[in-house]
């Protein structure tokens, strides 16, 4: 199966505010307020609500079961109502090979307690050479309300957040907020046979029962006594509540002997636990209620295990990069990289338009050294705090659950729409159709002459949010081990990332030979200043293109039409050559325009596009990556490479249009029957983004090669060159 964006959005059948797509991240409204501009375009969207929400694969519903009315020591429960649409199915708390469970998250009158999803016993549901567990029909998952002593009021109010996982051959996240209502002095029981059903099928602990294992020879011997006498003889299925220690796939050795029944389980080679105990549900071929055990593993676990804590959400099991080195020598050489790479940094193309500024300055104070030295210092200052600041983001965000990576901040339409908005403005600002002193207050104008080195403080706070995509090339590996470290220590290599991007400058600016090597002002800085514009309109073009890529031509056509509006206001507000009475006049028509076009283009800016970005048609030889389809490629002996991208990173481009593209690597590509995946990371995507972390990287590009089998991947260099692919694919088996 493979991941794609939820489409269309949910709608409700009743209360219905504007709804914004399913899934958005917190980050999305952080970023937003970036600018006033961006935040009033971009923000003001709402979950559709209601009791019920609908999409082509599910109709889910918040029900309840209040028999006795809401009061304390009644029984009292909620339940989300799931009907798959036919051959769709969502995930149990364990989900298999694949997938994700349903999660819900309770908005309850002060003193009302929710408890845990009561989970009824799933079904195995296989896929290729995977198995998952779920559900398909209709589902009722409840969960059970506890309400204190002296509650009182005439109802009680009830929010939910859920977020599921449907699949089919594909999979789209959902989501959706539901309200309702419950009665208090009433009984509510319309649903009482729904809630029955589910409950009744919710695994119960098999009194007398007792459960242990041992582990074997890569396998989990399992032996389970004192079931049920209508139990015995069964066939038995086995559902394990801990993720990642069997093969779920595989058919287990079983068999009775007396009333102890006894599976030998495969063990899954990539298992990510060791446990000692494992919840577990067993469900008997005919018996529509599972059993509840909970299995004792004795003895040690083999060696070899590959035990990890706290893993990401997964969508798909792969194999595990290998282990980073021990932090105190990595720590050492991630500032070393990071120096390095910030030094580099000042080469690639989406940082030499803001880099063209620092060169006015320069050309600007090159016979005044200590305005220079102010100038780099301001300069250093605005790198390093902007790269540390955006590093804290990025961590605060993980930490709070966000699959997000570095360079994340362009993978929102609003900064992408700020960004080409800025740069129009520096642009035109540069070719002189307004100037600043006409546009800003006197007092905001005046303040910024007497004080130069906050311009240059801003110049660094703008190339780090338009290099921070571009540092994957130098800086993949030790950015993928510092958003692991402790965050003084990850904060520490950002900040030595942001020093190496300011340390030329800084240098030059201390340095007496470069003040005597620059030319002195003079007519020649007027022919300059309009020819570094270009550059800022070339980003713009860039920026536009981005945008495309994500909500598609009608959202690339609304920016430009925002930026001609804007471009219009700063030539009617700054114009040098225009009087007092026609600078109020053309002016205001010049805000109107601008609101208008904010009203008007701001629905297509916030859509999505219909296809995802960088997918590709049926006779392309990339097709869009998933996870499923890198295991099942393996399992069926092909080889698979995989192009994590995006459309805002440059070198991506650079090395899709050079070596991906060359015909010899093509050719290699075809006799060896690699199955070429592109992982478009344009718009944010969580399951990428969880991959990405898997792999020891936090941005783009990165490239993997999976030989057949199963084996972990090969990661490639982030710029690639044509003899380095064909060298990883010559060490592949022939076909």
């Amino acid at each position: 199966m493979r991941l794609i964006p939820p489409s269309p959005p949910c709608t409700a059948t009743r209360a219905t505010p504007p709804a914004r797509r399913p899934g958005a991240p917190v980050w999305r409204s952080v970023l937003g307020g970036i600018a006033l501009m961006a935040s009033t375009v971009f923000s003001g969207a709402a979950w559709a609500q209601g009791a019920v929400v609908t999409t082509p694969q599910v109709t889910a519903e918040l029900v309840a079961h209040a028999p006795e009315g809401v009061a304390a020591g009644k029984p009292l429960w909620l339940g989300l109502k799931i009907e798959h649409a036919p051959h769709w199915h969502t995930y149990w708390k364990n989900p298999g090979d694949s997938g994700l469970p349903t999660t819900m998250e309770w908005q309850l009158p002060a003193g009302v307690q929710a408890g845990e999803i009561a989970w009824p016993t799933p079904a195995k549901l296989p896929l290729g050479p995977l198995l998952n567990f779920g559900y398909e029909g209709t589902l009722l998952l409840p969960v059970a309300l506890t309400v204190p002593a002296g509650f009182s009021g005439d109802a009680l109010d009830v929010k939910l957040r859920a977020d599921w996982l449907v699949c089919k051959d594909v999979c789209i996240p959902e989501g959706g907020d539901f309200t309702l209502r419950v009665p208090a002095q009433a009984a509510t029981a319309g649903q009482a046979a729904l809630f029955k059903a589910a409950l009744a099928a919710v695994p119960q602990p098999a009194a007398g029962s007792q459960a242990s294992a041992t582990v074997e020879d890569g396998t989990l011997v399992l032996k389970v006594s004192g079931l049920p006498a209508a139990w015995q003889g069964k066939a038995l299925s086995y559902f394990p509540e801990t993720a990642g220690v069997i093969q779920n796939a595989a058919k287990p050795e079983t068999r009775w002997e007396g009333g102890t029944w006894t599976a030998r389980v495969p063990l899954d080679p990539q298992r990510t636990e060791a446990p000692t105990t494992m919840p577990s549900v067993l469900a008997a071929e005919g018996v529509p209620t599972g059993a509840f055990v909970q299995v004792a593993v004795n003895g040690p676990w083999p060696a070899g295990a590959a035990v990890a804590t706290a893993l990401p959400p997964r969508v798909e099991a792969l194999p595990q990069p290998a282990a980073a080195p021990p932090a105190a020598t990595s720590l050492g050489w991630a500032l070393l990289l990071a120096l390095v790479g910030g030094a580099l940094l000042n080469l690639m193309p989406c940082v030499f338009p803001v880099l063209s500024l620092k060169v006015m300055g320069f050309a600007a104070h090159g016979q005044d050294r200590r305005a220079l030295l102010a100038g780099g210092l301001a300069y250093t200052a605005g790198v390093v705090l902007s790269f540390v600041a955006l590093a804290a983001l990025l961590l605060a965000l993980r930490a709070g659950g966000e699959q997000l990576g570095w360079g994340f901040q362009l993978q929102s339409p609003a900064v992408v729409a700020a960004l080409a908005a800025l740069f129009t403005l520096i642009g035109l600002n540069l070719v002189g159709v307004f100037e600043l002193g006409s546009v800003l207050p006197s007092s905001v104008a005046s303040a910024r002459a007497r004080h130069p080195i906050l311009d240059s403080a801003l110049t660094g706070v703008l190339a780090v949010a338009v290099a921070s995509p571009c540092t994957a090339p130098f800086m993949g590996a030790s950015l993928g081990l510092a958003v692991t470290l402790p965050t003084a220590q990850a904060l520490s290599v950002f900040a030595a990332l942001g020093l190496g991007m300011a340390l030329p400058y800084l240098a030059a600016s201390a340095w007496p030979g470069v003040a005597r090597l620059m030319p002195r002002p003079g007519v020649w800085m007027s022919h300059f200043k309009v020819l570094m514009a270009f550059p800022m309109f070339a980003t713009v073009v860039w920026l536009v293109w981005v945008l495309g890529q994500q909500a598609g031509i009608d959202g690339a056509a609304a920016l430009l039409l925002l930026l001609l509006a804007l471009a219009f206001a700063a030539w009617a507000l700054g114009s040098p050559g225009l009087g007092p009475l026609a600078r109020r006049g053309f002016g205001t028509a010049a805000v109107l325009v601008v609101a208008a076009t904010l009203f008007w283009a701001g629905p297509s800016l916030r859509s999505e596009a219909v296809a995802a970005a960088g997918a590709v048609s049926a006779s392309d030889t990339w097709q869009p990556w998933s996870a499923e389809r890198v295991a099942q490629a393996q399992a069926e002996g092909r080889p698979v490479f995989v192009d994590f991208t995006a459309a805002w990173c440059v070198t991506c481009q650079f090395n899709k249009r050079g070596t991906l593209a060359d015909a010899e690597v093509l050719q290699d590509f075809e006799a060896r029957r690699v199955l070429l995946l592109r992982a478009d990371w344009t718009r944010r995507d969580a399951a990428i983004s969880a991959e990405l972390s898997r792999l020891g990287r936090s941005g783009v590009p990165v490239y993997a090669l999976y030989a057949p089998g199963g084996t972990g991947p090969r990661l490639l260099s982030e710029i690639l060159t044509v003899d380095e692919v064909r060298s990883a694919l010559s060490s592949l088996p022939n076909p």
